[in-house]
């Protein structure tokens, strides 16, 4: 007989009672090789003839079966089939459904294309919502049955249903496939979460406790899926965490001006990456901060740490809390961090006697005031503190009672800010003499230093020196003005230049420089800071033109000098003075060498020009500095002569007002100016002392020993003690400015391989770092582009990639990738832009990623594009197997960072493909398996978007690496192909 359809077909094979076998092999004959069986929508025809009647059909359903079991149809048109049976009345037809998806409802598999792959993942949503929808009506049923008086069918029903749910749900594999769908078929999720909500509804009522039970359990792996990647466990066995303490005092030593958000993202990526529970971490946090308080040098530092950890840590921490969880659960996570910290009270107790104060008190002040604890928590905790503080070894009697602690000074210093900011915005020509009277009053004791630090610490230093240039641009020329105007401007200019000057110093350059906007006149201070004042790492040219102005104007300030008692203020032109100063001490200098003046007419000079303003001296031994730089042994001893008298102060009444303020602060400004050149000629100038070191971490490295063994030396200390300390972070910064990017990365890193024992290797991890945040970006690039792939090709060094030091390489390797790339879209902080960029190699050239020029490494792949883990779709084939996600997101590959990552992922797919294995193969699957562990989603803006998506197939060969999770992290789930890619290799598990 010839058969029409599949209908057909069914209904003869029933009527003739065909055993299942004869069934198969019958359809077979009838339906030739060509169209596949779900194609022809086998699935369908058999259960729409099975389901017919109000009880099922066994021997179609029989058919179904062995249809499953031999593979003719696939799981996902089974499942697609089912889930468009919707009379749920028909009990018997449901339960029979019920006991086909029990078959396989845990071990579905697909071996197809892409394509099928991405319908298994389809089907088995549609599955699930139908087996709620099923659920929800069972439980209906029950009700009514309980109502009636007859529950025992409708409880039985129920319980098959829950019992599917929770077997599908609790395999990992089908909620992968679950999250693949999700995404594919956002709309299909909502009906989901609809069904779960009206589903809870029905059961809260249901006096059958293991039922409900097993129904929450369900509900509660169905809301998991969305969120199933970004469930770490945290590490409760560590209670120090030396990452966080590095970073704390590295930005309270070294970027008190920096951006609380870059911080504060910093912070949240180290917490991330090591799992930290928040109490620990916040702990951390108090714990650097304190200690950095009792080890920062006497001074300016003091002040800074001061700043940064009762106005800036405060700060970072509200914005963390945004971050993390709820309102309520960040202040109980801070107050628990306060209770461990009242624990350390050694610690306390030490900062205490440093800060001549209950600096706990303040502390949980700030915090209250932040919101960050409750106003109950702030009383336990300091009546906690209170009780302990009375057991503290007193300070003698009179010790210091008098003086007032820098904390408090500080949180004054701050609203003081804000008034002065107010002040300045007023209309200088209008009161020149109460604004004289502000800044004067600023300039007394340490208060400059207080506000500064404020300002810094609050992200208001920018303005307040914006403020300051506008002040000194104004005051630069006055016509028409009397003795006493002229004085006030004289002063005005003086006392604003020497404050930028001494901000330049202390806080970096950048802090000055204004944003470049095209056609606006550039201030005079900011041209001068940028041409003229010596800084580290600048060296400045005593020819250049910057120190050549107008001849006419160098020659009647030379006769001013040399001609007058003292400087004349009516009308003078500072800025033009200042400018012109360079070359007029140049002529002093001829004249006095070739015998023309006297030692006594160059004291004249000199005290006429520091007499009055300041701001003409520090102008002079500016260009001074640079000149004596260029100058033979025996040619220097006037130039250096000169910057000696330019450093006194001068003995004469006839001063303007806060000559001797302003004389401090220009000897703290030549101080710093002249130590690079004092060093370099061996040449000692007694600067007048003010009591405190005013470059407390300068000159730190030891004479006449190799800079490679002086950084040996400091990190096996560092290692040794298992933290960072204020001075080895400066020492180290020094050793990266001498020694390069690459000198310091790469013999760091040799000292990391040496490590035999595990936990000095996860030590040493978690330090370097740290370390490698002095220049996070640089060091990245130099380990990604040169030490790695130098590690992974050259087959004699795969000896040092063994465990453990081989998996702490991977860990360090993940940390810097991801923490350079998260933040390599912002800016560069503060001490970064400040060092001299020394140019590792030009990087668009080392690693060409167009098809112009393709690197070596883009060859050598090339020919891989034939094996077999190229992907079976038609999509996929066409694939090459450099293809990623970063290239179809058009990721700019002329970023430097960028280039690096896409050919380490490169080289680590030629690894996994190649046939050799060994310790860089194990080394590829640690560094993967890390780059997992910290990521929450392996989706846009993931250092896994440049994984080829051809190596996924490869990693899946890897036992670890088999797993649903890893592959949903590692593919680019927002991409239709990452999909696909991430759906095939989930079903062939």
């Amino acid at each position: 007989m010839k058969v029409v359809n599949l209908k057909q077909a069914i209904l003869q094979a029933w009527k003739e009672r065909w055993s299942d076998y004869q069934w198969a092999i019958n359809m077979k004959k009838f339906f030739p090789k060509g169209a596949t069986w779900d194609i022809l929508n086998l699935a369908d025809a058999l259960l729409e003839q099975a389901m017919i009647g109000p009880s099922p059909n066994p021997l179609i359903l029989s058919y179904l079966k062995y249809a499953i079991s031999s593979q003719m149809v696939s799981y996902s048109s089974v499942l697609t089939a089912i889930s468009k049976f919707d009379d749920f009345s028909r009990d018997l037809c449901v339960q029979a459904l019920l006991d086909i998806m029990d078959m396989f409802c845990d071990r579905l598999s697909c071996h197809g294309k892409a394509e099928e792959c991405i319908g298994l993942c389809r089907a088995l949503l549609s599955a699930l919502h139908w087996l709620l929808r099923c659920t929800a009506a069972s439980a209906e049923w029950l009700r009514e049955g309980l109502e009636a008086g007859t529950p025992a069918a409708g409880e039985k029903q129920l319980a098959m249903c829950l019992q599917r749910l929770e077997k599908t749900l609790s395999s990992t594999k089908n909620r992968a496939l679950l999250h693949i769908a999700k995404l594919e078929e956002a709309s299909s999720w909502t009906a989901i979460e609809h069904s779960l909500l009206k589903l809870g509804e029905i059961l809260a009522n249901l006096s059958n406790p293991q039922l409900r039970s097993q129904a929450e359990q369900c509900g509660t792996l169905i809301r998991s899926i969305p969120t199933m990647l970004s469930v770490h466990a945290e590490q409760m066995h560590k209670t120090g965490f030396p990452t966080v303490h590095a970073v704390i005092l590295l930005e309270g030593t070294m970027n008190l001006t920096g951006e609380t958000q870059s911080l504060v993202e910093q912070l949240t990526m180290v917490k991330r990456m090591q799992h930290i529970p928040t109490p620990l971490f916040v702990l951390e946090i108090w714990k650097a901060c304190f200690v950095g308080l009792i080890e920062s040098p006497e001074g300016t530092e003091e002040l800074k740490w001061t700043a940064f950890t009762f106005l800036k840590i405060p700060q970072v921490l509200v914005k963390l809390k945004k971050y993390f969880h709820g309102d309520k659960d960040f202040t109980e996570d801070v107050n628990c961090a306060f209770e461990f910290l009242l624990k350390l009270t050694p610690l306390l107790d030490k900062a205490d006697q440093r800060c001549n104060c209950d600096c706990t008190n303040f502390l949980l002040q700030e915090c209250g005031k932040q919101g960050l604890l409750s106003e109950a928590s702030v009383n336990n905790l300091m009546t906690k503190r209170k009780a302990d503080r009375e057991h503290a070894p007193q300070q003698k009697s009179g010790e210091n009672a008098n003086i007032q602690p820098n904390i408090q000074l500080i949180l004054r210093a701050e609203p003081t800010v804000t008034n002065i900011l107010k002040t300045m915005d007023a209309d200088h020509s209008k009161s020149p003499e109460g604004l004289l009277g502000v800044l004067g009053h600023m300039l007394s004791g340490k208060s400059l230093d207080l506000l500064l630090a404020a300002a810094a610490a609050t992200g208001k230093l920018k303005s307040f020196a914006r403020k300051f240039i506008n002040l000194n641009e104004f005051t630069t020329y006055g016509s028409e003005e009397s003795t006493k105007p002229a004085s006030v401007r004289a002063l005005l200019f003086d006392i604003s230049f020497l404050m930028l000057c001494h901000v330049a110093q202390t806080y970096g350059s950048e802090v000055i420089l204004s944003e470049s906007r095209s056609g606006a006149e550039v201030p005079f201070f900011e041209t001068w800071m940028q041409t003229c004042m010596p800084e580290e790492g600048k060296i400045l040219n005593p020819d250049h033109p910057c120190f050549r102005p107008d001849s006419t104007k160098v020659e009647s300030l030379v006769a001013l000098l040399n001609n007058s008692s003292e400087m004349k203020l009516v009308q003078m032109k500072w800025h033009e003075a200042c400018l012109s100063i360079s070359a007029a001490i140049l002529e002093i200098l001829n004249a006095w060498e070739n015998g023309v003046l006297a030692f006594e007419s160059i004291q004249k000079i000199t005290d006429n020009i520091k007499g009055k303003v300041c701001s003409l001296a520090v102008c002079a031994v500016a260009w001074l500095v640079a000149h004596v730089r260029m100058l033979g042994l025996d040619e220097r001893e006037k130039s250096l002569q000169m910057i000696r008298q330019l450093a006194g102060p001068l003995f004469s009444e006839n001063t303007l007002q806060f000559y001797n303020e302003r004389v401090v602060i220009m000897n703290s400004i030549l101080e710093r100016m002249c130590a690079d050149v004092l060093q370099q000629t061996a040449t000692q100038i007694k600067f007048p002392s003010t009591g405190v070191d005013t470059m407390p971490y300068w000159n730190l490295l030891p004479p006449k020993r190799p800079i490679k063994e002086v950084l040996t030396d400091i990190f096996a200390k560092v290692l040794e003690k298992g933290w960072v300390d204020s001075r080895s972070i400066h020492i180290f910064d020094t050793l990266l400015h001498m020694g390069g990017v690459y000198w310091f990365g790469n013999n760091l890193i040799k000292e990391l391989l040496k490590e035999a024992w595990k936990e000095h290797t996860l030590r040493a991890v978690e330090l370097l770092y740290s370390i490698f945040c002095l220049d996070m970006q640089q060091v990245t690039l130099v380990l990604l582009g040169h030490i790695l792939p130098g590690l992974l090709t050259d087959s004699s060094k795969w000896h040092s990639l063994m465990d453990p030091p081989g998996t702490a390489l991977a860990k360090l390797a993940v940390w810097c990738a991801l923490s350079s790339y998260s933040s390599h879209k912002g800016q560069a902080s503060t001490r970064q832009k400040k060092r001299h960029r020394e140019d590792i190699e030009d990087y668009i050239s080392l690693f060409p990623l167009d098809d112009v020029q393709p690197s070596k490494l883009m060859r050598l792949l090339s020919s891989n594009e034939d094996d077999a883990n190229v992907l079976s779709s038609p999509t996929d084939r066409s694939m090459s197997s450099s293809l990623s996600a970063s290239q179809l997101h058009t990721v700019n590959m002329r970023d430097p960072l960028n280039r690096v990552l896409a050919n380490l992922f490169l080289l680590i797919s030629s690894i996994l493909g190649s046939r050799t294995a060994g310790p860089h193969t194990q080394f590829v699957q640690w560094f993967m398996e890390e780059c997992v562990d910290c990521l929450e989603q392996g989706g846009r803006g993931s250092v896994l978007q440049f994984l080829p998506f051809t190596t996924v197939s490869e990693l899946v060969k890897v036992s670890a690496m088999s797993s649903p999770k890893v592959i949903l992290a590692i593919t680019d789930l927002s991409l239709p192909l990452g999909r696909q890619v991430a759906a095939k290799a989930i079903a062939a598990l």
